[in-house]
């Protein structure tokens, strides 16, 4: 993004405004150094109620953040607004991601790592989701991952997601970028052998998978943890194991 970041190491007061590397921060052993998280930042769970809450990933309460004093703020430039971004460039330290793919990921991952001195920590972390990764012996079947519903919505290219379904070898057949709206037509001439409904940011359920089995009755409807295809943090761990356990 162009921007030169100034800091004073050790840092002492980390503010998380994402919850996949608000998890990554955990388990990097920052428990003291994060002072200030998201409501969605649901891992871990003791945080919510352990951690200052300075509003959403796209609506910040400035005036939480003041008290808070920060020594870096760490964001991400899809999940934050600029204008909120912006304004806190203006008086602190704000570190931001850009992830598309997993290499992406892995290269937040250490960079962070290494601003928190966490680096040993974050090199361990790296190899073990790459060997993971690794061993994943990819599908050959064409999928629609859907995120949205009213209007129907999908990933598409030049996103995380797209980079995960890659990875396990299924295609996505939505060939637009980021996330474009969908009309039933145009689901039906997409015409998927399997469709993902992911469980955020919509609540997807079982009346879903039966709206969408009348619109391409040939495909194989399910409903998948969004997180295991959405998050780019620790989280990478576990979701070669999760994506096994779908047996596509």
């Amino acid at each position: 993004m162009g921007n030169v970041l100034s800091l004073e190491l050790p840092l002492r007061r980390i503010i998380s405004l994402v919850p996949s590397q608000t998890e990554l921060l955990y388990d990097l052993g920052l428990g003291e150094e994060v002072v200030g998280i998201t409501k969605f930042c649901v891992h871990p769970p003791h945080w919510l109620k352990g951690k200052s809450i300075i509003g959403g990933t796209k609506k910040f309460h400035f005036d939480v953040i003041d008290q808070l004093r920060p020594d870096l703020i760490i964001g991400n430039k899809e999940e934050n607004y600029q204008a909120g971004i912006e304004l806190l460039q203006k008086k602190y330290p704000v570190w931001m991601s850009d992830i598309v793919t997993l290499d992406d990921a892995l290269s937040m991952i250490s960079s962070i790592s290494e601003i928190a001195g966490k680096q040993s920590s974050g090199a361990s972390l790296v190899k073990q989701i790459n060997n993971l990764f690794e061993e994943i012996k990819p599908v050959k079947s064409s999928v629609l991952y859907l995120i949205w519903k009213k209007p129907w919505m999908g990933a598409g290219k030049g996103t995380f997601i797209h980079s995960m379904l890659e990875i396990i070898g299924l295609k996505n057949v939505l060939q637009s970028e980021r996330y474009p709206e969908l009309s039933e037509d145009e689901i039906k001439e997409l015409n998927p052998e399997i469709v993902l409904l992911s469980s955020e940011p919509y609540p997807f359920q079982q009346k879903h998978i039966d709206e969408l089995k009348r619109i391409v009755p040939e495909a194989r409807v399910m409903l998948v943890d969004g997180e295991m295809f959405s998050w780019y943090g620790s989280r990478l761990l576990m979701a070669p194991d999760y994506f096994r356990s779908l047996a596509f």
